[in-house]
């Protein structure tokens, strides 16, 4: 920034202005040691013209003396103007470049926050999209399930057939071993029930509608279920490589309740079907005319 000055203000005056002020100012310069002493002007005889002249006593001399001290201290002060409006410009400047610095610094930081927010927002939008698109799935996975569940039941119901009616306990199969049939193989003395084709692995179903009132281990049976039929009948199934109901369950006809196979006193696998009045061993009737008489066709 620099100072503005009056036009002129160290100008030397006029010789004729310097003169009269080094005449009416020489007690000053004498006090400041310049002039060691002031001679006053001497007065001569009048002139032709009856005015008297002065003579040259060293005033003169003395007043060029002070335009010179003038001059050097008029020198002085333009150095320390001029210094002090460097100084100042070059103060003005730093002012200015820090200034700029600062704003520079916080128009960066006012962008990197501008990012972060950015940022931030995005990543707040994706998390949301994300969390809908879970929510999403899980509704539709929810409703593949109940729609599932309800294809399934209906499947079930579709396929069931009456509850008065009977279905064979293994799909497809044949009598391999008669009702009766004697041989040392049974502790009685024959065989109490009859013996169905089928390979382990193969579904087992209930004869027709009841309630299971015996799931597991059956001794020379070895893995068993019996059903109490709902015309208070029983019915009971043999040497199961696996059961799949448990006591207290209730069953339609067609439903498995195991698959078939070689467990308890066995010789190979298959399923052992009985009929009975009554959950008791030595209950048992015709399992062939059971079924016949609940319209199977065996």
């Amino acid at each position: 920034m620099a100072f503005t000055r009056a036009t002129g203000r160290h100008r030397r005056p006029s010789r004729f202005v310097r003169t009269s002020a080094n005449a009416a100012g020489m007690a000053t310069l004498a006090a400041t040691g310049v002039v060691a002493g002031i001679a006053a002007p001497a007065v001569a005889a009048p002139g032709a013209d009856g005015v008297p002249e002065l003579q040259d006593t060293g005033l003169r001399q003395a007043a060029t003396l002070d335009e010179d001290i003038a001059d050097k201290i008029g020198a002085q002060a333009d150095a320390q103007y001029s210094a002090a409006e460097q100084q100042a410009e070059e103060e003005a400047r730093q002012q200015a470049a820090e200034m700029k610095k600062k704003a520079e610094e916080a128009k960066r930081k006012a962008a990197a926050e501008a990012a972060k927010k950015k940022t931030a927002a995005k990543k707040k939008t994706a998390a949301k999209k994300a969390a809908e698109a879970r929510a999403a799935a899980e509704r539709e996975a929810e409703e593949a399930r109940a729609s599932e569940v309800v294809d399934t039941r209906a499947s079930r119901t579709a396929e069931r057939p009456a509850a008065g009616s009977y279905v064979l306990p293994v799909a497809g199969s044949y009598v391999s071993t008669q009702y009766q049939a004697s041989g040392g193989a049974w502790s009685s003395g024959s065989h109490t029930g009859v013996d169905f084709h089928a390979s382990t692995g193969t579904s087992v179903r209930a004869v027709g509608a009841g309630t299971i009132v015996e799931a597991g281990w059956g001794g020379a049976y070895g893995n068993n279920v019996v059903i109490k039929m709902n015309d208070g009948t029983y019915t009971q199934y043999g040497h199961l490589d696996s059961i799949s109901v448990s006591v207290g369950q209730s069953v339609a006809p067609r439903e498995q309740i195991g698959l078939a196979g070689n467990t308890g006193n066995s010789f190979g696998a298959h399923l052992h079907f009985e009929a009975r009045t009554s959950p008791e061993y030595g209950s048992d009737i015709n399992p062939v005319a059971y079924l016949r008489s609940h319209g199977v066709n065996i």
